[in-house]
């Protein structure tokens, strides 16, 4: 069974397990200031659930390609959207700031 350190918590989870589902239901503050309200649920089109992971993860869906190659994302950042990925392996999550988690300063990580 995979596992998700975010925030100082190990969260076990099922192989395939949605990211932003496991994380919004944990608890975990996934979006940044008002994207909480107006987001996508989770369909790929807003790109405020981006994280930074580390681990094994699925691939990049389509949708999510595409949504990180415009701004305010980059495709040269190692970011990813929660709601597209699926946990195969333990994983580290990071959110950065911005309201998309487009930022450069980490809002937190697995450590803390």
């Amino acid at each position: 069974m995979p596992t998700i350190s975010v925030q100082g918590k190990t969260i076990p989870c099922e192989k395939g397990a949605n990211l932003r589902q496991v994380l919004l239901k944990h608890g975990i503050e996934l979006y940044n200031g008002n994207a909480k309200l107006i987001n996508c649920l989770g369909l790929g089109s807003c790109g405020t659930c981006a994280v930074e992971i580390e681990g094994e993860v699925t691939d990049l869906t389509w949708k999510e390609k595409a949504r990180l190659s415009f701004p305010p994302h980059s495709p040269t950042k190692k970011r990813r959207l929660a709601c597209q990925i699926g946990v195969i392996g333990d994983i580290k999550v990071k959110k950065y700031n911005g309201f998309w988690g487009q930022g450069d300063t980490i809002v937190w990580k697995s450590e803390e």
